[in-house]
């Protein structure tokens, strides 16, 4: 359980859904309800699958570049830093999607992959955390894709619901969600760099 708790906790502020939600929104305009809630499905599904591959095959992918896990975790924790100071600074740009991209989105008739799952949902910094987790037994491994399925559930909830959630918390709830959001990613970066930095160079932590 500490493992699926740790999984999930970590993961969700990372995907984030809530700054999903504008562009979902924009991009499903003109569906229906059941069609959005199809697309959101989709989605998600997807995003376990692109987690569970970096998750399994990450480990594969840093050997076969002969990368340590420890430099993975550096570069993670400063791209985690990074999004995290979009999300806290007022007015800054917080598309995950450029607007070329938007607009090419709006002419595909399946969003769901791209750029719902990626790179909203399961970008860069999501697949550098799950490339970084150590699951020793095989039950942690079990219970880490279950975490993934959990954050995946909340992120469908949130988006099938994106309408109403967006009229109840209005432009000032969005912000304030969104700095709660960035303050724990800037945390889980500085915690993912702190502990790389301890392994590569204990005699600074002494």
């Amino acid at each position: 359980m500490e493992i699926l708790l740790a999984t999930f906790t970590t993961l969700f502020s990372i995907v984030n859904p809530f700054g999903a939600m504008p562009v979902f929104l924009t991009l499903t305009a003109d569906d229906r309800a059941s069609e959005r809630a199809r697309t959101a499905l989709r989605a998600c599904i997807y995003m376990v699958c692109i987690l569970s591959v970096a998750f399994f095959g990450g480990q594969y992918i840093l050997n076969f570049f002969g990368i340590n896990i420890q430099h993975l975790r550096i570069a993670g924790g400063i791209l985690l830093m990074r999004s995290a100071f979009e999300l806290l600074t007022p007015g800054a740009n917080r598309d995950r999607v450029g607007p070329a991209a938007l607009e090419e989105s709006k002419q595909k008739d399946d969003i769901s992959f791209t750029p719902l799952a990626m790179p909203m949902l399961s970008g860069p910094g999501s697949m550098a955390i799950c490339i970084g987790l150590i699951r020793p037994t095989y039950a942690d491994k079990a219970m880490t894709v279950v975490g993934f399925a959990l954050v995946a559930l909340a992120a469908f909830l949130i988006l099938l619901f994106s309408l109403r959630l967006t009229r109840f918390l209005g432009k000032p709830g969005m912000a304030a969600m969104a700095r709660i959001i960035g303050f724990i990613t800037l945390a889980i970066g500085v915690n993912f760099l702190a502990s790389a930095i301890g392994v590569l160079f204990p005699a600074l932590t002494r």
